[in-house]
């Protein structure tokens, strides 16, 4: 379900500890077997980050910004490889598998060559755009997203820790993000007394329609185990009527069952044990009024899920009816247009924990009580990694829910890592209630810029959007890093200031946050208890409830914290990363990620292409419609001394001049000339790059372009503002 659907009524103006530090320097990520106690999943694979191997490709990244390649990548970073470069992975363990996150532009599909140790190898990673650029228009905020997908390989043969793997482009553009290394399993026994779907006429080729083998192996396997043998079979509608069975195969990178509907059924007598298998789906587009769900409805009480490899499908698991009781342990979740999973009311003593989540279009791991209250259910030491649209872990309503032990990293556009809300959606809605107990979880880059609110989301946040927050709320062993805004955030999202309240926060360490610690947006009260933060880019609390005069939100000092003390002085203003720095890095590029709009684009060529950090995106204006500018929202006043303009820098991008004019202002709507018109030859001989010195203290600047010699319209890949 789409979390942040509803616009502010008013917009203002304005892991493991190891695992965590591993994914904040955007290197290796130590994803093997972690202690009990830390956050995450105890994972059977280690993963390496693209833009810590060694590559002939170009580096990208990082960037926070919504609807660019950085900002959905881990550690918002990658490697774009052009046909011949390649990106080389020193193996961090012993393996004989490898998964590899990666993009292609919009309509394209072609493979990576893999190299072992310098020798090629005849099996190839094939890599394509089809489940990727998904659009989701209905959603207010939301822009084309999901431009990752992920490609598995057995590579046929064992390497050792210390060995290299390479991966090279030929004949498409592939961006890499990250490379899970394992070491798979064979292919497992069949258990004794089972019924094996290929006995009831299932094809292990794929080629025939194997869903009324499936169905009737289930049938004749009550009170025991349906085997589904190494192969690859494919269903063309869902089962149902699915209970009392175990549905087991030789492990996930064995036994395949394509399908983008496995079960589909709104009752079960349960006692239901799905493991060991993939259900890899066709789903290339969000509708979220088809069930194409590896699990929609109801597995009935005491059933479990686990050991699967769920992947391009809608949803994983959207639960609905009876899940009493319900396990969902050690699955993959990769590449959904929606949710992971989805607790929809009614779930009650449920557990989900040791999962991987990766790449998810939605929530990766949500509760929400429609109809009933969830009870009692848990979140737990799961690993959730780039949730695309909304946050890691929502609680939606519901009584005495657990979310403990979790790491989540990476979060974009519409989310944070964790919410913790009264948003409804629909009625009936079973607000917070009992105790809601947030423990021992690590965020690391969570929290987004949300459009909708022209504003960020913190990277936890408590959320009285419809209605107060009366349960009580206790967040405790926190750790933050590298937020890019703010660390916990109080607010009520639906504008009409309900009190978030009962909520304490004791134990928690912030290392690096971009505005604030505390983001305080509505009525409530708070306690903190033994907070530490270092590296806060501009006060320790912003306390500005909204709507204005709704009431006061109180923070109340426990006792230990440290590092924090400040407090942001302007309402009227929203502080922006880092505001606050008393001096601002002279080679920090200003416009970089910053909000950028234009008198008109073509096609996708959009205004956000020129401060997006990347030179081969371009924004391209209406074409044949000179004039035409180009506004860059630096966010708060800068005395800016230079410009630098580029195009792409291909040698296709043939010689051009275009004719322009600077001009700067620091309110958005009176401009002055900062740099009379006159005409700059881009040539890619030179890079493409025009450097305009400049003198003014603007916070928004505009390049009103004339002419242009080699295309009929206003083009730049990059405008870029420099203190000095």
């Amino acid at each position: 379900m789409s979390t942040h659907g509803t616009t502010r009524s008013t917009v203002r103006s304005m892991s493991a500890v190891a695992v965590a530090v591993a994914l904040a320097a955007g290197t290796l990520v130590a994803l093997a077997p972690v202690p009990a106690h830390a956050a995450g999943a105890t994972l059977p694979f280690t993963s390496v980050e693209a833009e810590s191997a060694t590559t002939t490709g170009s580096k990208i990244g990082p960037d926070h910004t919504q609807g660019t390649l950085a900002s959905e990548a881990s550690g918002r970073r990658a490697v774009r490889l052009n046909a011949g470069q390649r990106v080389e992975f020193t193996v961090p363990r012993a393996a004989n598998a490898v998964n590899v996150a990666y993009s292609v532009p919009d309509g394209q599909s072609g493979s990576l060559d893999v190299y072992v140790n310098g020798q090629k190898l005849a099996r190839t990673l094939p890599v394509t755009s089809k489940y990727s650029y998904v659009d989701t228009g209905w959603i207010p905020g939301a822009r084309t997203h999901h431009f990752y997908a992920n490609s598995r390989l057995l590579l046929g043969r064992d390497v050792q820790a210390g060995d290299k793997v390479a991966l090279q482009a030929t004949g498409v553009q592939v961006t890499v993000d990250v490379a899970d290394f394992e070491q798979a399993a064979g292919p497992a026994a069949r258990p004794a007394g089972s019924v094996s779907v290929t006995d009831k006429g299932a094809d292990p080729t794929g080629q025939g329609d194997s869903t009324q083998a499936f169905r009737e192996a289930i049938a004749a396997a009550q009170g025991g185990v349906v085997w589904i043998p190494p192969g690859e079979y494919r269903l063309t509608s869902s089962l149902n009527g699915v209970q009392n069975v175990t549905l087991r195969g030789a492990g996930h990178w064995h036994s395949i069952v394509r399908t983008s509907r496995f079960i589909d059924q709104q009752n079960s007598a349960g006692n239901v044990r799905i493991q060991d298998f993939a259900v890899i789906g066709e789903v290339t587009e969000r509708v979220d009024s088809n069930p194409d769900n590896f699990v929609n409805g109801s597995l009935g009480p005491n059933s479990s899920v686990s050991g699967m490899w769920l992947q391009h499908l809608k949803v994983g698991l959207w639960l609905t009816g009876t899940n009493d009781n319900l396990v969902v342990e050690n699955n993959r979740f990769l590449d959904m247009t929606a949710d992971g999973l989805n607790l929809n009311g009614n779930a009650r003593g449920v557990t989900v924990r040791n999962n991987f989540l990766r790449n998810q279009g939605d929530d990766a791991l949500a509760m929400w009580s429609l109809y009933a209250p969830n009870t009692d259910s848990t979140f737990e030491n799961n690993t959730v990694s780039q949730p695309n649209l909304a946050n890691g872990i929502a609680i939606y309503g519901g009584t005495d829910i657990t979310v403990r032990n979790n790491l989540v990293t990476d979060t974009n556009a519409l989310g944070s890592g964790i919410a913790i809300s009264n948003q409804k959606f629909l009625d009936p809605f079973h607000p917070l209630s009992g105790t809601i107990t947030v423990d021992g979880n690590t965020l690391v880059r969570t929290g987004a810029m949300n459009p909708n609110w022209n504003h960020p989301m913190g990277a936890l946040r408590v959320d009285s959007y419809d209605s107060a927050v009366e349960a009580q709320v206790k967040i405790t062993n926190t750790t933050v890093t590298d937020s890019p805004y703010s660390a916990f955030e109080f607010v009520s999202g639906g504008g009409r200031g309900h009190a978030a309240k009962n909520i304490t926060v004791d134990g928690a360490t912030v290392n690096r946050v971009g505005t604030v610690v505390v983001q305080a947006e509505t009525q409530g009260a708070v306690t903190f208890r033994d907070v530490t933060a270092t590296g806060v880019g501009s006060a320790g609390v912003y306390n500005c409830p909204y709507p204005a005069g709704s009431g006061a939100f109180t923070l109340t000092d426990g006792g230990g914290n440290s590092g924090w003390d400040s407090t942001w002085p302007d309402c009227s203003t929203w502080p922006q990363p880092g505001q606050g720095t008393p001096d601002p890095d002279p080679d920090v590029n200003l416009a970089r990620g910053r909000t950028a709009t234009a008198t008109g684009s073509q096609d996708v060529y959009t205004p956000g292409k020129a401060v997006d950090g990347d030179a081969n995106t371009y924004w391209e204006s209406a074409n044949h419609a000179f004039p035409q500018s180009l506004t860059v929202d630096l966010g708060s006043t800068r005395t800016v001394r230079r410009l630098v303009l580029k195009l792409p820098p291909q040698a296709a991008w043939q010689a051009r001049t275009q004719t322009l004019s600077v001009q700067g202002s620091t309110d958005g709507s009176a401009y002055a000339t900062l740099v009379a018109s006159k005409d700059y030859r881009f040539d890619p001989a030179t890079g493409n790059t025009v450097t305009i010195p400049v003198s003014g203290s603007v916070r928004h600047l505009r390049l009103h372009v004339t002419g242009n010699t080699g295309w009929p319209a206003a083009q730049f890949s990059e405008v870029e503002a420099y203190l000095s």
